[in-house]
């Protein structure tokens, strides 16, 4: 009689089981992973879609405008005007960046939808012919 070997933990687990627990971990990672399925076909709203590229470009948007504001301050009499003359441009580079980056996600994100709908019309349509 062969007795089956004992898991780590001492509890005695069946095939079965064991089984159950491979499908049940593949389907949560295949739930957890960060690409959305084809077959999911849940319509998102506009904010659900933009609102990192709309946050990135506020934050930049905010950061240029003050650092607007720090190099003007430079021009004038302060007592740390070395400060302002580096924090100013660097806030400047920095808030163009990230507007920069905010404006060139907006329309990669369109074409992404537009790909994500058509990929999804002609898997509907793959389904229609081939599944009869």
């Amino acid at each position: 009689v062969e007795i089956p070997p004992k898991s780590p933990d001492g509890s005695e687990k069946s095939p079965q089981s064991k089984e159950l627990l491979t499908s049940n971990t593949a389907s949560t990672l295949c739930i957890s992973s960060r690409s959305e399925s084809i077959w999911t076909s849940t319509s998102r709203s506009k904010w659900d879609i933009y609102h990192k590229p709309v946050i990135v470009l506020s934050v930049g948007g905010a950061i240029f405008v003050f650092g607007i504001v720090i190099t003007s301050l430079s021009c004038f009499q302060i007592k740390n005007k070395h400060v302002y003359k580096l924090c100013g441009p660097a806030l400047l580079s920095l808030g163009l960046m990230l507007l920069v980056c905010g404006l060139v996600w907006i329309p990669i994100i369109r074409k992404k939808q537009k790909q994500r709908q058509s990929s999804q019309f002609l898997q509907s349509l793959k389904s229609f012919f081939f599944n009869r």
